[in-house]
């Protein structure tokens, strides 16, 4: 595999040159030579044998192909540069990678993360997300939050909490549509998600009006565009909680009928069982259990 490798100093050259957008802001980027810059870029275009950069007035600009590439690149860049910051010696904090769909970080993690940095100063959290339907657990993590249990047994699964649903609103369409009474529902303008049907008929079960209806269906491909949709005042949605209760504090969504409740996922924090398991990512699992417990079913909503 090491033989099939480009030169790596030519291929760091293209990724500048392909981010930065010419030869000369590469040049300046890289303390080097215009005339090097292009030297590199030659090399590396023998070695894949066909062009990376065309030209562009007095520029030479990276083509769609070569911005692709420079793409794949630089992650893998990243990639070595976490890595030799995670095992080097001379480190001075400890690097947790956290995998979490997107919903999940944006709503309950990442609002909470300012505590537990305020006890673990010394940790550097870094999250990165994925949808809820990319298939799989894929990626270089630590610790990844999803809702569901995977297939197969390669993790140690951490039960966080159990999701509850529920109507959820902006305050300004409360106002505004005068919503007081489940019934009154009928005919307002409902907001959906591709990747979570059946939301709306669960809870419509629960709420002993199964036969209800929208005046207006309006759906969405992922469930963070349906919850800013809501926000935006543009219908009713069907919220989890404990996931939306930084939301509701906020005063960004309101649960008008907090004791209407439908059976929602559980979220699950799962390490890899051949990862290496450093005293701070037992802390980060425990502080995780924590803020779960916290959020008792009376409590959710």
């Amino acid at each position: 595999m090491r033989q099939k490798l480009p030169p790596l100093h030519a291929l760091q050259v293209f990724e500048v040159a392909a981010r930065a957008g010419s030869y000369t802001a590469a040049a300046r980027e890289l303390h080097l030579t215009h005339g090097a810059v292009s030297r590199q870029i030659g090399i590396l275009e023998d070695w894949l044998g066909q062009p990376l950069f065309v030209r562009d007035g007095q520029r030479m600009v990276a083509s769609a192909h070569a911005r692709a590439l420079a793409r794949e690149v630089s992650a893998a860049f990243d990639h070595l540069a976490d890595a030799a910051e995670r095992y080097g010696t001379s480190r001075q904090i400890d690097v947790l990678r956290v995998s979490a769909t997107t919903t999940i970080a944006m709503r309950w993690l990442i609002p909470r993360l300012p505590a537990f940095a305020a006890l673990y100063p010394h940790v550097d959290v870094r999250v990165t997300t994925v949808r809820s339907t990319d298939p799989g657990l894929k990626g270089s993590f630590d610790v990844a939050l999803r809702r569901h249990l995977p297939v197969g047994s390669q993790y140690q699964a951490t039960a966080l909490f159990q999701e509850s649903n529920t109507v959820v609103a902006s305050p300004a369409l409360l106002a505004g549509t005068g919503i007081a009474s489940v019934d009154q529902l009928a005919g307002q303008a409902w907001l959906g998600t591709e990747t979570r049907p059946g939301d709306w008929e669960q809870w419509l079960a629960a709420a002993g009006q199964a036969g209800m209806r929208a005046g207006r269906m309006q759906r969405f491909d992922h469930y963070f565009v349906t919850l800013q949709a809501a926000i935006d005042s543009l219908g009713f949605a069907i919220g989890p909680f404990p996931t939306l209760a930084v939301d509701r504090a906020a005063g960004r969504l309101l649960a008008p009928f907090p004791t209407v409740l439908a059976p929602g996922a559980t979220c699950y924090a799962l390490v890899p069982l051949d990862a290496d398991k450093p005293a701070y990512l037992k802390a980060f699992i425990d502080w995780l259990q924590a803020q779960g417990a916290s959020q008792s079913p009376q409590g959710q909503v």
